[in-house]
């Protein structure tokens, strides 16, 4: 863990004023409060991401539930044959990531005070998943989302900055952490949905008690002593952040191309694929395609420390080959079984887990210490920027589709 020298006020709250002056000293402290930290990341990025996921794997369901399954007729005025949705899944992927995209975007440039925004991270997500558990309308299921959405934003943005004050091994846990609320979340709803959703959603709130847990119990605190030397970093003011922002964009396009292009599959495609007659109906195929997607973005987010890629922009062109594969197997369902989807999206998994890692761990190794706290917080609403385009564009395209004719799928 990285030695903090912070002033008074610094000491009090741990908040990052302008006026603060702080040196990171890259030397640990002790074995015991590095492996804490770890260890606290990787929990808090589990907790982080749980409701999130949840909310993305219930999307099927929580249409479902409140709403009459239409015919495609409604679309386009006569073609029965896709069983669809009326409203498309990117509709609760909009409402899990615009006000996530909203607190990534404003979260850096706020004062930093850490304490208050895990508990408010804490409330909400708890919020979110009563909400959701007793909704009995469509509007009351959305705000739930929201409110999972913002503790997901709001948690984000702040422990990676948080992550400045420990050492950059941190990332790694985290993204590793975050890969496994992939797992976890998607793999829990899948199993545990026979319960029914309400009963599932009210299990789930353990999450957020265990996220206070590790991070006011488990996480060591940074250590502070009074400042006294000259060889400081200064809080970057306003002015600063907003002039660094564009070397940013390095890093902010392949990572928000890449999401951009999976969630557009996850929240656009899959419910469009359906292979009948197999062990799975179509609602479990949805939800098991999410778990898939999960487990490889949980490999590929703790493979950092193993295989580092540089370039991250290969990410964003093999995940652009991948929408091709979805969105023409939804159109015309060439390809002949379900196991080759599987593959596929197990592949899609580990692209999206290895851009989001590698991405935060090149920016802790490149990026200048003075600037290396503001730069991940920053980086960090691309992916929410590239999931909102995704939302729309998943909308229209499931409309579209929709109003097509269903093929006659290939035999194995």
């Amino acid at each position: 863990m990285k030695r903090v020298e912070l002033s008074l006020v610094q000491k009090q709250n741990l908040a990052m004023e302008p006026s603060v002056q702080v040196k990171v000293n890259a030397l640990q402290s002790n074995k015991k409060d590095y492996w804490r930290s770890l260890v606290a990341y990787w929990i808090l990025g589990l907790c982080n991401n749980y409701g999130y996921v949840v909310m993305l794997s219930a999307a099927n369901d929580i249409l479902h539930q409140q709403t009459e399954r239409n015919s495609t007729s409604t679309l386009n005025g006569g073609n029965t044959d896709r069983d669809c949705n009326y409203i498309s899944t990117g509709a609760i992927l909009l409402a899990d990531i615009l006000p996530s995209l909203l607190i990534k975007i404003i979260a850096p440039f706020l004062p930093f005070f850490i304490h208050i925004r895990v508990l408010i991270c804490v409330m909400v997500a708890s919020m979110g998943f009563i909400l959701v558990a007793f909704s009995e309308t469509q509007w009351m299921s959305i705000t739930g989302v929201v409110f999972t959405a913002l503790c997901s934003g709001l948690g984000e943005a702040s422990l990676l900055q948080y992550s400045s004050f420990y050492d950059k091994d941190v990332i790694s846990t985290w993204s590793s952490g975050t890969g496994g609320a992939g797992i976890a979340g998607a793999l829990s709803y899948a199993t545990l949905n026979a319960l029914g959703i309400r009963t599932t959603l009210l299990i789930m709130l353990v999450v957020p008690v265990t996220m206070a847990i590790s991070f006011w119990i488990i996480l060591p605190r940074p250590q502070v002593i009074a400042v006294g030397d000259t060889n400081t970093l200064q809080e970057l003011p306003f002015k600063e952040k907003v002039r660094i922002l564009p070397s940013l964009f390095k890093f902010m396009i392949p990572i928000g191309l890449v999401y951009l292009f999976e969630y557009f599959i996850n929240q656009g495609m899959y419910e469009l694929i359906n292979f009948e007659g197999i062990f799975l109906n179509k609602a479990e195929q949805y939800r098991w395609l999410q778990v898939d997607y999960q487990i490889g973005v949980f490999i590929s987010r703790s493979s950092v420390n193993i295989f580092h890629i540089r370039k991250i922009w290969l990410m964003s062109v093999f995940q652009l080959i991948n929408v091709a594969f979805f969105t023409t197997e939804a159109i015309f369902y060439y390809i002949p079984s379900f196991w080759i989807v599987l593959a596929l999206t197990f592949w899609e998994g580990l692209l999206g887990g290895a851009a989001y890692v590698n991405t935060f761990y090149k920016i802790s190794n490149e990026t200048p210490e003075e600037h290396k706290q503001f730069s991940l917080g920053a980086t960090s609403f691309a992916d929410a920027v590239g999931i909102t385009l995704a939302g729309i564009i998943a909308i229209s395209a499931h409309n579209s589709i929709c109003s097509l004719p269903k093929p006659q799928r290939l035999s194995t």
